[in-house]
């Protein structure tokens, strides 16, 4: 089961009072989501399934997470109790198919280690707010800002705008990219112009996420792209 966003409809979205780039941020949602609708995500049955997918995902089409998550479900390892006392190499088995297998394994065991201090309690955990969880989160082996971020928004349900490479490809193609090439310059993108609103947040990275697989790749589809009518790159493309 999917933990569904929430998210408002497109149109009743505002910016922050006296943003500049908020309105064009808040056009590409709209556009994106009355394309494509609500993407319900992230995949999870629980906060902690979530959790282990932000680690498996990492280089990984999800479509690996979910065997993996699968056969850790069947061995009946998926707490962190269980994973804990799981040996690293049998671990590391089980996660063969999302690839770097040895390094995951290492990575989630720290992340269940971790969480041994607070008893497994995830609620405890995340009884924080956003920068404190987030640099906790980025303390512990294996967790950079991207997996950081997916799981204070995902799994915590505290707004953390997520950035991907979809996400740096896209506002880049739409002449929105910062002047700084920097994971918290992109973050600070949305954050800065967007109402702190976890549904929004929680949408709008999985519609980047959709258009950055399927339209705005490395080779870009432009004609079939939603945002074809805003996008600088797009229309360029498009008259040459």
């Amino acid at each position: 089961m999917a933990r569904k966003s929430g998210a408002k409809p497109a149109n009743e979205r505002r910016p922050r009072p006296g943003s500049r780039v908020g309105p064009r941020l808040l056009d590409v949602y709209r556009r994106l989501y009355q394309a494509y609708g609500p993407q319900s995500w992230w995949p999870g049955e629980t906060a902690f399934e979530m959790i282990v997918g932000a680690i498996l995902t990492q280089s990984v089409a999800w479509t690996n997470v979910a065997k993996t998550i699968a056969a850790l479900k069947a061995a009946d390892l998926m707490s962190p109790a269980a994973l804990r006392h799981c040996p690293t190499d049998r671990l590391a088995g089980l996660l063969r198919p999302c690839l770097y297998f040895n390094a995951k394994a290492v990575k989630v065991k720290a992340m269940v280690d971790h969480l041994a201090r607070y008893d497994d309690d995830l609620e405890r955990w995340f009884d924080q707010d956003v920068p404190s969880l987030r640099s906790e989160l980025l303390s512990i082996h294996g967790v950079g800002e991207e997996t950081a971020d997916s799981i204070v928004l995902y799994a915590a349900g505290k707004p953390s705008f997520v950035i991907d490479a979809y996400t740096r490809r896209i506002l880049k193609r739409l002449e929105l990219a910062p002047s700084v090439d920097t994971y918290r310059a992109y973050q600070a993108r949305f954050e800065d112009e967007l109402p702190a609103d976890v549904a929004l947040f929680n949408e709008y990275h999985a519609l980047l996420v959709r258009l950055g697989k399927n339209v705005c790749r490395t080779k870009p589809r432009c004609p079939a792209c939603p945002l074809l009518g805003i996008c600088p790159t797009g229309q360029q493309a498009a008259a040459s």
